[in-house]
């Protein structure tokens, strides 16, 4: 089946290029995009569409879309087990994505990536990842690679997607839940020692599952950043445009040579850990609580530095592409298991001079 054709008012994203989010109506659309992909996609658990489940982004999507927002085509991110929005911001297709949840042929990723292990490299987006803070180290290879003079390919020329004069930068998103993990600590080391071109961007949403960060991480979460010498800063994550203003600083220091920088956006996710929360009927957080951070939802805050005939025009859009997304994704077929074994494995490598193939 084809893709869907592209609506009226939207702006979509080109094979290899990233999503534009240079203006505030684009970073609404982009937005409302996510949450109506997040609730698509809960429908489609909750129908049994979607094996598994997912972690939703509800709530969270001013982060991805400000992060986003700052990079420039040739920069890398590697993504967490919550990476819908990351993924879609950055310039998937929603309808390539949310095949690939399904387990289709017509996902990004063929069906084989799911939810937790989406990955476009054409966009530079070096997967999502089902291992609490695992998308560090792989964000730190991407930026050293960058950073190093001898970075070409087998026949002598830039890898794709390089930028003449301007140095990719690589960033690495985590939750609370990865401060504590050593992976983390590691990355953040090498990456100060060797003064990378990265940003580490926590999404602070109060919780590691159900564990209070309170009640688990000791300091902060700047502080960790401070202990090796890497600039932090506090942003408020239910704010767009905050978390686009302090990326942008330091996506400038990064790509100018003055080592990587690390954001704490404080955030909240409106939904579960994981969509199996609605059928154990966990409590852990008070309705109050809830109430209290929508409050402060990003989408309501974003479309006020709009005019309402612009908001209610995007909205449409959104709504239209989400549709053909559906539509695309559930007539898209499924894997025939005959290949299950099929890229298991690396092929077309080269071994070094001196080895025996």
């Amino acid at each position: 089946m084809t893709p869907p054709a592209h609506t009226a008012g939207e702006a979509p994203a080109l094979p290899g290029r990233p999503a534009p989010l240079d203006t505030p109506a684009e970073r609404y659309r982009m937005l409302r995009l996510i949450r109506g992909f997040e609730e698509l996609a809960l429908g489609l658990v909750k129908s049994g569409a979607i094996p598994g489940g997912i972690h939703p982004y509800i709530g969270q999507e001013a982060v991805a879309v400000g992060v986003c927002s700052a990079l420039g085509p040739a920069d890398r991110l590697a993504s967490t087990h919550r990476g819908h929005g990351h993924v879609l911001a950055r310039g998937t297709a929603p309808h390539r994505l949310l095949a690939e949840l399904l387990g289709r042929v017509g996902g990004s990723n063929g069906g084989r990536g799911g939810s937790m292990h989406a990955a476009d490299l054409s966009l530079g987006i070096l997967g999502a990842n089902g291992m609490v803070g695992a998308g560090a180290p792989i964000a730190v290879g991407a930026a050293w690679a960058a950073a190093t003079p001898e970075r070409t390919t087998a026949d002598g020329s830039e890898p794709a997607g390089s930028e003449a004069g301007r140095t990719p930068v690589a960033v690495a998103f985590f939750g609370d839940g990865a401060l504590n993990q050593g992976v983390l600590l590691e990355s953040l080391n090498l990456a100060a020692m060797w003064r990378l071109p990265m940003l580490f961007v926590c999404e602070d949403n109060g919780y590691a599952t159900t564990l209070p960060a309170a009640t688990a991480v000791a300091g902060s979460a700047t502080g960790r950043a401070a202990a090796f010498g890497i600039p932090a800063e506090e942003v408020d994550g239910m704010d767009t445009e905050a978390v686009r203003t302090a990326a942008l600083r330091a996506v400038a220091r990064a790509r100018g040579g003055r080592g990587p920088g690390f954001l704490a956006c404080r955030t909240y996710r409106y939904e579960g850990h994981h969509t199996m929360e609605r059928r154990m009927k966990l409590r852990y957080r008070s309705p109050e609580e809830v109430d209290a951070w929508r409050e402060r939802d990003p989408l309501p805050r974003a479309a006020a530095l709009l005019d309402p005939a612009t908001v209610a025009e995007l909205d449409r859009s959104v709504s239209e592409q989400l549709a053909a997304a559906e539509e695309f994704a559930l007539a898209s077929e499924h894997p025939d298991p005959a290949g299950a074994l099929d890229h298991l494995y690396a092929d077309g490598l080269r071994p070094r001079a001196g080895v025996t193939p």
